[in-house]
């Protein structure tokens, strides 16, 4: 799995997973614009369901400038995730310079009524031009 979704982080039996990949046929790096897909899989590894409420971001470019985005559920969705079960969607993110971050949460909330926050792992954005 680690091959497919090099980051994860677990919080509270809720796994979240990350792929990313640069997409050089939407990118204009002359005129300062590069673009990445990522991959999300959320994982439900506990006893109870869980939805996911909403999303929290913060993207930092390269020169250290952060972006927060909020917003209500994920690409339209505000998924029931089951025991046991998966959800997945693809995204994706703009940067003005060609190395960037990603991280942030989830707040869900389970089928007891409790909300908790659930962590998406850090992850790098990098053009391949300037990957190690």
């Amino acid at each position: 799995m680690k091959q497919f979704f090099p980051y994860a982080e677990t919080t509270e039996g809720v796994t979240v997973r990350v792929s990313v990949s640069y997409l050089a046929e939407q990118s204009e790096p002359r005129r300062g614009r590069w673009f990445w897909a990522y991959h999300i899989r959320i994982e439900n590894d506990g006893a109870r369901a869980v939805q996911l409420l909403n999303r929290r971001w913060t993207i930092t470019d390269g020169r250290g400038a952060r972006h927060s985005v909020e917003g209500e559920g994920v690409v339209g969705e505000q998924p029931l995730i089951e025991p046991g079960a998966s959800y997945d969607y693809v995204s994706g993110c703009p940067l003005a310079t060609p190395t960037g971050a990603m991280q942030g949460s989830y707040q869900m909330v389970g089928a007891d009524g409790s909300s908790f926050e659930v962590t998406i792992p850090r992850f790098e954005l990098l053009a391949p031009a300037v990957a190690q």
